[in-house]
């Protein structure tokens, strides 16, 4: 690579676990010492688990923190079906939070998600939630509000895309690659994107470089985004929350009208304990625009319980 990359401070201990079925490639910085709380942190859609090592060493103090590659992303194995869903997501943490080889067995966990692991989070903490002490959404805003007549259309959808194979876009080189991650997010440096490209794509067998993707995550959720189903969720959980968000997000570049901030916020609403953080300057990546400001904030709020 022509760009000098981002030199690690803590390096980060990689394995692979198998859950249900599947191998998950999991990273480990610190001991998960009996008297301290792992940090499990889990990243967001089309990202790794490698994308928190910048808050990571950013931590004033080493803490034992595991963070996994989702199915299907990364270094794990594909789902091997036509897509994914978030029961499958909730059923490999809550298996992989089992693993013998993490000993997290019967413990309770500080649990992070960025994004779609955000809404994984949510979700898991008010369905297990004696297993999370804890939590921290990073802008995992959820979806718009569905209805049951939208389903024809979107199982039409998904019908006309199993037709043909789903695909992403090579690159030329990992400088591209970089490149393309600073596309996405300006705010990036260079040295961290020419380290997290190394990352998110691999050599494809024909000079090119591939995407740790797989190619069905393009396809459509069949499955309508139920709202009612998922705050019934959010009311059980009893952990602190902490929210945090970066201060040029706009949800409505995303969709428009159809969830206005207003209704995230009722939605919000519903959790007995809820801190609030928005870090600046910060998009959505905010664990790699702001890592040494999230680091602090983190650390407060983890260190308070």
């Amino acid at each position: 690579m022509t760009s000098f990359a981002y030199l690690p401070r803590r390096a980060a201990v990689s394995s692979f676990v198998n859950v249900r079925g599947l191998r998950l490639h999991v990273l480990r910085w610190g001991e998960a010492a009996a008297d301290a709380v792992p940090l499990v942190m889990m990243h967001g859609w089309m990202d790794v688990a490698a994308s928190f090592q910048f808050v990571v060493d950013a931590f004033a103090h080493a803490r034992p923190v595991i963070a996994f590659d989702w199915r299907g992303f990364g270094r794990s194995d594909a789902g091997g079906g036509d897509g994914y869903w978030f029961p499958d997501y909730l059923a490999d943490l809550d298996a992989l939070l089992d693993a013998p080889e993490l000993g997290l067995a019967g413990r309770s966990v500080d649990l992070l998600g960025h994004s779609m692991g955000g809404n994984v989070a949510m979700l898991y903490a008010g369905v297990r939630p004696l297993r999370v002490r804890r939590l921290v959404n990073l802008e995992g805003f959820g979806m718009p509000r569905s209805t049951p007549e939208q389903a024809p259309r979107r199982y039409a959808q998904w019908l006309d895309q199993l037709r043909e194979p789903a695909r992403l876009k090579p690159y030329d080189s990992l400088d591209a690659v970089a490149a393309r991650l600073r596309e996405t997010n300006p705010l990036l440096p260079a040295d961290k994107a020419a380290w997290l490209a190394t990352h998110w794509a691999a050599p494809d067998g024909d000079g090119r470089w591939a995407l740790r993707a797989d190619p069905a995550h393009k396809h459509v959720n069949p499955v309508l985004y139920r709202v009612d189903e998922v705050l019934a969720c959010w009311r059980h959980i009893v952990a602190p929350l902490l929210w945090v968000e970066g201060d040029r997000t706009d949800v409505a570049k995303w969709w428009g009208q159809r969830y206005p901030r207003a209704e995230f916020e009722a939605r919000l609403g519903v959790i007995a304990q809820v801190e609030r953080c928005t870090l600046a300057p910060a998009g959505h990546m905010l664990h790699h625009d702001q890592p040494e400001a999230l680091a602090r904030r983190l650390e407060a709020f983890l260190e308070a319980g």
